[in-house]
């Protein structure tokens, strides 16, 4: 049976994800109150910043950043864009 959450970014319930996406208190609170399709889209969105911004993920500010991003994204705030990205079309 599918694990249903309360999406954060959707604001209702969709299935779950399987496992925190990582250790610690704030992979369970993504784990409690994020969707797998919400998830799934910030990965990609996360991509696409990493690579249009240059960003270095060992670099703490642009971790920092990073999980700025992350929490705008998931909870269904103004979050920034990738400047260079155009959108596939079906």
């Amino acid at each position: 049976m599918t694990r249903m959450v309360d999406c954060s970014k959707y604001k209702k319930p969709m299935p779950g994800l399987e496992r925190p996406p990582f250790p610690g208190p704030k992979g369970l609170e993504i784990f409690e109150t994020v969707s797998k399709d919400a998830w799934n889209e910030w990965q990609e969105h996360q991509t696409r910043l990493i690579n249009e911004k240059q960003l270095t993920v060992t670099d703490p500010s642009a971790r920092t950043y990073l999980m700025t991003q992350m929490t705008l994204f998931l909870t269904g705030q103004d979050y920034d864009a990738a400047e260079g990205y155009v959108p596939e079309e079906d």
